[in-house]
């Protein structure tokens, strides 16, 4: 049985990780989307690093942030 709260957790991106996300990865993909559009890729800290290897490397990433920093920053 799940409680109310687990619905809303925020977990890790990675495949097959469902540890509590702490990390927002910002990226987007410049053949795809206009320069100030952002995904979203969710990260422990265990796969924090990981992530944004695979997004820099293929030129994506742009940020990353914590998912406090993140939920607390004003979006238009």
């Amino acid at each position: 049985m799940t409680s109310p709260d687990d619905s809303a957790a925020v977990i890790c991106s990675a495949k097959g990780c469902r540890a509590p996300a702490v990390w927002v990865l910002a990226w987007n993909n410049p053949k795809l989307h206009t320069p100030d559009r952002r995904k979203t890729w969710l990260a422990c800290d265990e796969h924090r690093e990981h992530l944004s290897n695979f997004l820099g490397l293929r030129g994506f990433l742009k940020d990353v942030v914590t998912l406090e920093e993140w939920e607390a920053a004003p979006r238009p």
